[in-house]
């Protein structure tokens, strides 16, 4: 078996690559600019997204906890509002102690396209941030996967049925583990670039899930040069 830390993270022209976890509130914020960067420039036919995981809770050995979260929303909320932001609404034993199902979805809807697999991470990472849905749960993945209308849901339950994208899911944990990436999220560019947080400076006060993100600075017009260059070169 080939060793997942020799892989070339280049992607080809017109491809964004994306390490993150969808707990993770710096890579919600990078994926709503993505989106809406690429459609303020008209550049939808002419960049995609392949979104890789970056599995917080296998790097980490554990859960992400929730105070983590909980105390990321208004900070991150006051920078993109857009995104979709709430704090944790439903009732507490359905708080996700996992994302590895809602990661694996993702990585198994690339079998359909990369535009499947682009919408159901973002659909999951609203359901997660903006509207407190277990994604953890098979059925709300496959809820979101309807509502998205771009992802067969049938081909998408027999891909989580049997399991097919979970070996990638393993290789890029790997990857993520490795000093090839350095956090969530981390982009990489066709031209060998790479950005990780893009635009954001962030330091903490206190511990995590104890303190707080302290904003150092923010500049969403990174993402207008990321995909001008993902587009030409």
């Amino acid at each position: 078996m080939s060793d997942p830390t020799t892989a070339d993270l280049t992607p080809p022209r017109g491809v964004v690559t994306v390490f993150s976890d969808i707990w993770c509130s710096f890579a919600h914020i990078a994926i709503h600019r993505l989106h809406t960067t690429r459609a303020r420039l008209g550049l939808e036919e002419q960049v995609a997204f392949d979104l890789r995981a970056f599995p917080l809770e296998l790097l980490n050995d554990a859960p992400s906890p929730r105070p983590g979260t909980d105390s990321e929303v208004a900070r991150m909320a006051s920078l993109e509002p857009a995104a979709g932001w709430q704090l944790w609404q439903a009732k507490d034993w359905l708080y996700p102690s996992t994302t590895l199902p809602a990661l694996e979805a993702v990585l198994a809807a690339k079998e359909q396209s990369l535009r499947a697999s682009e919408q159901l991470d973002l659909g999951l990472r609203r359901a997660f941030w903006a509207e407190s849905r277990c994604i953890s749960h098979r059925k709300v993945i496959l809820d979101v996967a309807a509502e998205t209308g771009a992802v067969d849901v049938d081909a998408l339950a027999e891909a989580l049925d049997d399991g097919r994208a979970r070996r990638s899911l393993a290789d890029q944990a790997v990857l993520a583990a490795s000093d090839r990436v350095d956090c969530s999220p981390h982009l990489f560019l066709p031209d060998g670039s790479d950005h990780a947080n893009p635009g954001i400076e962030v330091d903490w006060e206190g511990a995590y899930g104890i303190g707080w993100p302290v904003i150092g600075s923010d500049d969403p017009k990174v993402f207008e040069d990321i995909l001008l260059k993902a587009a030409t070169e």
